[in-house]
């Protein structure tokens, strides 16, 4: 059997559409059952993000304390991919020192982006998202509560 078998690429498609439907079903379920929506009582930092192309908002509160994330909540309004992004975000930073989700940050906008330096499997659940790249314009709404964090991190303390 070949590369160009036809049962080996017809394997290959049914394979990838079973790929793209459980990325759905992830993002579909943050959507629906969100994670660490909310308010925090007394954040260290707060920051807005917009996207005024199609609407996405979104706030996120965050406790620092020891350069560890120590809470993290988010409030908003958008789309699912947006809004998807966000609640599987604050999932994957909670309790993980600064460094690390600055690292976390600057991977997941890169495979945004389309790096091959990155794997995307290296991002556990966050790869999920990785199927937006195929829509350029949504690539912003995956991203956006992400460089929200960023710019709530650089926030004076």
């Amino acid at each position: 059997m070949t590369a160009d078998d036809p049962g080996r690429r017809a394997d290959y498609a049914r394979q990838e559409a079973e790929l793209d439907e459980l990325y759905r079903d992830i993002i579909l379920d943050h959507y629906r059952h969100p994670r660490r929506k909310g308010r925090l009582a007394a954040p260290t930092a707060t920051h807005e993000g917009l996207n005024p192309l199609c609407g996405d908002e979104v706030t996120i509160e965050v406790i620092v304390r020891d350069g560890r994330i120590q809470d993290i909540a988010y409030m908003g309004s958008g789309c699912s991919i947006s809004q998807s992004s966000a609640s599987m975000m604050t999932e994957a930073v909670h309790g993980k020192p600064v460094a690390e989700v600055r690292g976390l940050i600057a991977d997941f906008t890169a495979m945004m982006r389309g790096s091959d330096d990155i794997d995307p499997e290296s991002l556990g659940d966050l790869e999920a998202l990785g199927g937006v790249r195929k829509f350029p314009v949504r690539v912003k709404c995956a991203t956006l509560a992400w460089h929200t964090l960023d710019e709530a991190l650089a926030e004076p303390k």
